[in-house]
This record gives structure tokens, sequence and C-alpha cells, in this order.
């Protein structure tokens, strides 16, 4: 079955965002943009790579039934698509792009079965090596990283796509993504 929307999925430090911007350059897409009560690290803005709000003002929009999916992620940070949110890109004839964590790949594959799953892997010895280059890598930084990497390792059967980022191989691996996208949209490669 033919899909327009594609779950990009991976561990902390996998890449998707690097691949995300990259595949800007060959598909003409529309993105998913994820909430999260996450703070906005210093290159990111407001609905660049995320929608960020306080803590308190997600747990108001989980009362207020705002998410069709939602987690606590990394470092006990909300991260949820808003039914809003998608409404908006399900109107789109583009291929849609959703970046989330193994949780709402399991969820959104039941909201959407039709979707694709896509996941970033890298070995855990690249997480750590990747994560210690951020800004505000601690121990425990890091360590929960690590920890709650392991969903996607325990549950990598529910990808339909599995592309390995290797280490300095960033273009290959946004090469490889965008033919899963174009051979299930039946756009022709280049």
């Amino acid at each position: 079955m033919k899909s327009n929307i594609f779950i990009i999925s991976g561990p902390s430090a996998a890449g998707e965002d690097s691949i995300i911007e990259g595949l800007k350059k060959i598909i003409d897409f529309e993105k998913i943009i994820t909430t999260t009560s996450r703070s906005m690290r210093s290159f990111e803005s407001q609905g660049s790579p995320y929608y960020f709000v306080s803590q308190e003002k997600f747990e108001e929009m989980i009362k207020e039934n705002k998410f069709f999916e939602h987690a606590i992620e990394d470092n006990n940070n909300y991260y949820g698509g808003t039914y809003e949110e998608l409404e908006r890109v399900k109107k789109s004839n583009k291929p849609v792009i959703w970046k989330v964590d193994f949780q709402g790949v399991i969820a959104g594959k039941k909201l959407i079965p039709e979707s694709k799953s896509i996941l970033i892997y890298i070995p855990k010895k690249l997480i750590i090596k990747r994560l210690k280059k951020r800004d505000n890598a601690s121990a425990d930084y890091i360590k929960g990283r690590l920890e709650h990497s392991r969903g996607w390792y325990e549950n990598e059967k529910i990808f339909d796509y599995k592309v390995y980022n290797k280490e300095g191989k960033l273009n290959e691996t946004i090469k490889k993504v965008a033919e899963i996208i174009k051979n299930n949209t039946g756009e022709k490669s280049n």
C-alpha cells in the first residue's frame, strides 16, 4: 500500500534531524512538528525542529486531549504530536515526515497503519561518542539518553525499514531514506 506518511525514529544521536535536513535537498515534503517540554538549544527556534512549551503547559494540553500521542522521553521531557498538527499535514499531497521516539512509532502505527516507519540505527558506543560532543553533555545526561535508547533496540521489529547511519556516511544514509520514501510514494528516483 502506498503511503505518504513516513515515521523517522532512532535513539538519541542517531542523526534523525540531520537526515531530515538533508532530505530537504532531495524531496519536497511536509513535516509533523512535535511539541516538547524540553529546553530549546542555541541553534533551535520555535517550530524548528519542535514547538517548545513549558512542562506545565504540556500537562495542561494533555488534560485538554490535544495530543494523538505523547510520551515522557529522555531526561523526563514530554514529547507529543497534536491533533491540530496531524490535521495540518493530512491536507498535503507531499510526503509527510514525522520524527518521533519508539513509543510514538507504536502509537503512530496504530493510528495510521499505512504509515511507513524507518529506524535510524547506530550502535550504542556511537551514541556515547556523539553525545559527548553535545552542549550540556553531563554524565547523567548521557546515562539518561542511553537508558532511553534501549527502547529502540528492544522494539526494532515494529519498524518497516532499518537504515544504519554509519559514522561519516550521512549523505549515504540520506540517500537510502530518500529511496525508501520515493519507492513508497511512487515517485521516480533520480
